[in-house]
């Protein structure tokens, strides 16, 4: 059975905004491109997924780091929940109906990590029970407002470790209480 892990970087004040967080240092990259080797696939909501697609096609500024990245990212299975999108790109399956069945599917069927990527696709998983893990990747910065790491109410949670991943990256891991 696969764990469904929501991970996104935010704010010290909570919120997820990559264009605003900015880059994450070279370390903190090289985490996330050794995550995402490891995936067995991510979750996406519509918004996020669409962000991602920048890595989608190599563009002629990229360095080594960030090809190795795009194709990491190109190699995991993708899941798009999405009823506004007709069509999702190259390894990649839209999920527009039934969409707590679809993914306790992919729990079922799967082994490994699954990452969910969206605040409010997340908020609807975590009501519907799904989500066994929160990885809250704070950055040492204050936006002041923008869309929250939880949608909606947070939930209630146990603290299980902490990493400090780069200099300006830590790690904080929860399960549902």
């Amino acid at each position: 059975m696969a764990k469904l892990v929501y991970a996104l970087s935010l704010s010290l004040d909570g919120y997820v905004d990559h264009m605003k967080l900015g880059p994450p240092a070279p370390a903190a990259f090289r985490h996330f491109l050794d995550q995402v080797r490891g995936l067995t696939g991510i979750i996406y909501g519509r918004r996020t997924y669409e962000i991602m697609t920048y890595w989608q096609d190599d563009l002629p500024d990229w360095d080594a780091d960030d090809r190795e990245f795009a194709a990491a990212w190109r190699s995991r299975p993708k899941w798009v929940v999405s009823n506004s999108l007709e069509s999702v790109g190259p390894n990649a399956t839209l999920v527009a109906r039934d969409v707590e069945k679809a993914i306790r599917g992919l729990k079922a069927d799967l082994a490994g990590e699954i990452h969910v990527a969206g605040p409010v696709l997340a908020q609807s998983l975590t009501e519907a029970g799904l989500i066994d893990e929160y990885q809250l990747y704070l950055r040492p910065v204050v936006l002041g407002g923008g869309q929250p790491f939880f949608a909606g109410p947070r939930p209630p949670l146990h603290f299980v470790a902490s990493d400090l991943i780069a200099d300006d990256l830590v790690r904080l891991t929860y399960v549902p209480a």
